[in-house]
C-alpha cells in the first residue's frame, strides 16, 4: 500500500505551510499511521456498517419498558475507539503529549479529511462532537464544564461522551426561529419538553446541545437559549429522553438520526440565556467546515477511485488513461481537488485563529471567517457530489455496482448539500454579511491586492479572473438598494461569484510554486471561467503526466 505522501503530498504541502516544524513532523508520522488504519481496517468496517451492520433501535426491552438504544456493529465501535484516542477532537482542547502543547484545528480537520474519505458517515458525530466540545470550553460556566469536558474531549483516559447538536423540528427546519421546544426552571436547572425532529447521533451520545425556549420568552430565535442535555442519569437510566423512530436515510447510514422526544430531560442552560441561538451558530459554523472537509474527502476518496480504475481498465486494446477524454477528466478532476483542498486549509489557518481566541478577533476578521466558511461549505458540498458522478461514470456499469465503492460515495456525497444550510441558506448568509458588515468591500479590497501581487509570469493567466471580479462589483452596485426580492433572488449567485474569485486567486498563488502548480491552476481557471470550443493547447493532454503522476518521464507530444 502506497504512503501517504505519494498519495497526498498536496495535502501534506498545505500542513507544511500552517504548522511549525515540530508541529509538522508529528503530524506527518501521526497521519500517515491514520491514513493505514483508514485505508484498511475502517474501510472494511464502513462497507459492512454500510451495507449489513447499520445502526438499529432497540425500542423496549423484554418487559415491554421504553429503553430507546441504538445497537451498532463491533467494528462501528472498534472504529470510535481507535478515532476518539488520535485526538481528533481531544487534541483542539488539550495538550498533545508528545508535543507538551495544545494542538489545533489544523491537524485535526486533516485527520477528519483522511477519516472521511472511508467514513463520512462517522466523521458526523466526531463533528458534532467537535461543535459539543467548542461551546462547553468557551461558553459554559465552570460546574458544567468540569463535570462534561473532560469525558467529551477523551482519548482514552476517561468515559467518552461523544456530543450531539439538536437544532431541528418538524415545523422549523431551517427556520430555526419558529422552533417549539419548551425548557421550564426547576430549582437549579431545567427540564426539556417537546421533539426534534432531525437529531444526528441519538442515543450514541453522551451528552447534547439543545435549542430551547425558556417559558416567558420571546419569538424568534433571540428567545432561543442552548442547554446541555446529559443522554442518561447518573444511575444509567434514560433521561427523560425517547427516541420514535431512525430515519431511513439514503447515505451515511453509520450515524443514527433519529426523531427524538423530550419528556422532562433534566438540562443545563449554557451561558447567558439570550444569547443561544448565537452560541449554536458557532457550533454551526464549526461544523460547516467539518462539513467542507469531508467534501473534499469524498473528492479525493472519488478522484482516487477513478484514477486506479482507468489505469487499469482496458478497453479496445488500451487502457483508459491512453485516452484523451480520460485524460482529459483526470487531470481536471486533479486540478479541482487539489486547488479546493487548499482553498479549505487556508480557511482552515484562518479559522484556527479566529475560533481558539475569538476575544482577540475583530468583529470584520469573524466575518471574514464566517464568509470563507459559507462560500467553501457550498462549493465543495456541489463538487463532492460532481465528483462522485465522475467517479460512476469513469467506472462505467460498474460504477452502478455496490461492490465498489463509488455508489456509497454517490450516496454520502449526497448529504452534504444539506446539512448545515444548502446553497440557498449559505446564499442568504452571505447576503447578510454583505449588509451587517460590507464583507463586499473588504472581499474586492483583498482579492485586488492578491491579484496585483502576483508574478506578471502567473498574472498573465488572471485575465478571466480580473474581469469576473469587475462584474462582480458592477453587480454589486446594481444589487445596492434593490428590493428584497432583488436581492435574495441574487444572493446565491453572488455567492458562487465570490468563491470562484476566491478559489481562483488560491489556485494562482500556488502557480507561483512549480511548473506543475501553474498547470494545475491554469486547468482550474479553465474549469471556472471557460475555455473555447477548440482547445488549442489540450493542457490537460498535453501534460497529464506531470499532474497525475507528478513526472515528465512520459510526457509525450499531444499529436502523436
Amino acid at each position: 500500500m502506497k504512503r501517504l505522501q505519494e498519495v497526498d503530498p498536496n495535502l501534506l504541502a498545505n500542513l507544511k505551510k500552517y504548522l511549525d516544524e515540530e508541529f509538522f513532523a508529528y503530524a506527518e508520522e501521526e497521519l500517515e499511521k491514520f491514513w493505514q488504519r483508514c485505508m484498511t481496517d475502517i474501510d472494511r468496517r464502513a462497507v459492512h456498517t454500510d451495507r449489513e451492520g447499520q445502526p438499529r433501535l432497540i425500542k423496549y426491552d423484554r418487559f415491554g419498558n421504553d429503553i430507546s438504544e441504538i445497537w451498532v456493529n463491533e467494528g462501528y465501535k472498534q472504529t470510535v475507539k481507535e478515532t476518539y484516542e488520535t485526538g481528533i477532537v481531544g487534541y483542539v482542547h488539550k495538550p498533545i503529549p508528545a508535543l507538551g502543547r495544545v494542538g489545533n484545528y489544523i491537524y485535526s480537520y486533516a485527520q477528519g479529511y483522511l477519516l472521511s474519505q472511508v467514513e463520512p458517515g462517522f466523521y458526523c458525530p466526531v463533528t458534532l462532537t467537535m461543535a459539543t466540545a467548542y461551546v462547553l470550553e468557551h461558553f459554559a460556566d465552570e460546574r458544567i464544564k468540569a463535570k462534561y469536558l473532560p469525558h467529551v474531549i477523551s482519548t482514552g483516559e476517561v468515559e467518552l461522551y461523544e456530543g450531539a447538536t439538536f437544532l431541528t423540528e418538524r415545523q422549523g427546519g431551517s427556520d430555526v426561529g419558529a422552533n417549539e421546544v419548551r425548557a421550564v426552571l426547576c430549582g437549579d436547572h431545567y427540564e426539556i419538553y417537546g421533539e426534534k425532529y432531525f437529531a444526528s447521533n441519538a442515543g450514541m451520545c453522551g451528552v447534547a446541545l439543545v435549542l430551547a425556549r425558556i417559558d416567558g420568552s420571546e419569538l424568534g430565535t433571540k428567545g432561543l437559549s442552548l442547554f446541555l442535555v446529559p443522554w442518561r442519569n447518573d444511575d444509567g437510566t434514560l433521561n427523560g429522553i425517547h427516541i420514535r423512530r431512525l430515519k431511513d436515510k439514503l447515505g451515511v447510514r453509520a450515524v443514527p438520526s433519529a426523531e427524538v422526544v423530550f419528556e422532562g430531560a433534566k438540562a443545563y442552560l449554557i451561558g447567558d440565556a439570550k444569547k443561544g441561538f448565537y452560541y449554536m451558530m458557532e457550533a454551526l459554523n464549526l461544523s460547516r467546515v467539518c462539513n467542507a472537509v469531508a467534501s473534499i474527502g469524498i473528492m479525493k476518496r472519488a478522484l482516487e477511485e477513478a484514477k486506479q480504475y482507468a489505469e487499469n481498465r482496458q478497453a479496445f486494446g488500451h487502457t483508459l488513461t491512453s485516452y484523451p477524454m480520460v485524460k482529459e477528466t483526470l487531470a481536471n478532476l486533479t486540478a479541482r481537488q487539489e486547488v479546493q483542498t487548499s482553498a479549505c486549509f487556508e480557511l482552515i489557518s484562518f479559522f484556527d485563529r479566529v475560533m481558539r481566541a475569538p476575544d482577540h478577533a475583530s468583529e470584520q476578521e469573524k466575518a471574514w471567517n464566517r464568509l470563507l466558511i459559507a462560500l467553501l461549505k457550498m462549493r465543495t458540498a456541489e463538487e463532492a457530489l460532481a465528483f462522485a458522478h465522475e467517479a460512476i461514470e469513469m467506472h462505467g456499469g460498474n460504477g452502478y455496482i455496490e461492490d465498489f465503492v463509488t455508489p456509497r460515495l454517490l450516496r454520502d456525497a449526497q448529504v452534504l448539500t444539506v446539512w448545515e444550510g444548502t446553497a440557498n441558506i449559505l446564499g442568504l448568509e452571505v447576503l447578510r454579511l454583505i449588509r451587517k458588515y460590507c464583507i463586499h468591500e473588504t472581499f474586492i479590497q483583498t482579492i485586488s491586492e492578491q491579484l496585483a501581487a502576483l508574478p506578471s509570469e502567473i498574472r498573465v493567466f488572471a485575465k478571466s479572473v480580473e474581469s469576473g471580479l469587475h462584474e462582480l462589483v458592477q453587480s454589486l452596485q446594481k444589487l445596492h438598494g434593490q428590493h428584497e426580492d432583488v436581492q435574495t433572488y441574487h444572493a446565491k449567485k453572488i455567492a458562487n461569484r465570490l468563491c470562484d474569485l476566491y478559489v481562483s486567486v488560491v489556485a494562482l498563488k500556488e502557480a507561483e510554486e512549480s511548473e506543475r502548480k501553474q498547470i494545475i491552476a491554469r486547468l482550474f481557471l479553465q474549469h471556472i471561467w471557460g475555455c473555447d470550443l477548440f482547445d488549442d493547447e489540450m493542457l490537460s493532454v498535453r501534460y497529464f503526466d506531470l499532474v497525475i503522476n507528478e513526472t515528465r518521464e512520459d510526457e509525450k507530444s499531444i499529436n502523436r
